[in-house]
């Protein structure tokens, strides 16, 4: 992954904001291009909580295709390589066929009651905490769950973000 500084991402144009720092929302560079009309940003800080409050604000639509747009978690198929990654660290890529079968089996179940994939950010995680999670929150209602997903995603963006970009003024939050 490139890593930038606070001061090159501001001087990109908008295309370039959108393809280089709009990747840490999978798939989903309308949240980049929402938040470019803050640009230029004080600060990492500042640029992440303008992406969120631009996701935050979107029609349910967005949001809706903002959560589809996330891979399965556990899945053998094409996944972006930010989401490659973070899956390998949290040792999905080594999965047994006994554990594949029963990820895929959550995964399936999760998609049929709320019709987007199970979210969750996994750096720090791994395959256990990970099914247990997915047991737990497909009993949640689905507002619930919708609003669990987003979280998760603006957690992911975060991460990715601090892996992304170099700024000396960034808080540790």
């Amino acid at each position: 992954m490139i890593n930038y500084s606070m001061e090159q991402v501001n001087k990109m144009t908008e295309q370039e904001f959108m393809h280089s720092v709009g990747v840490v929302f999978e798939h989903s560079p309308w949240v980049a291009k929402s938040a470019f009309g803050h640009h230029p940003f004080s600060s990492l800080d500042q640029m992440y909580e303008k992406m969120i409050e631009e996701m935050t604000n979107a029609d349910m639509s967005l949001k809706l295709s903002l959560l589809r747009a996330h891979p399965d978690l556990g899945t053998r198929l094409e996944v972006s390589e930010s989401s490659k990654h973070e899956q390998q660290n949290a040792g999905l890529s080594q999965l047994s066929e006994e554990e594949y079968r029963e990820f895929s089996l959550l995964n399936k179940k999760y998609i049929e009651k709320f019709d987007f994939p199970f979210i969750m950010a996994v750096k720090g995680q791994d395959k256990h905490s990970i099914k247990e999670s997915m047991k737990t929150r497909i009993n949640n209602q689905y507002e619930k769950e919708f609003k669990t997903a987003l979280s998760q995603v603006e957690k992911i963006a975060r991460f990715r973000l601090v892996d992304m970009i170099v700024d000396e003024n960034m808080s540790t939050k």
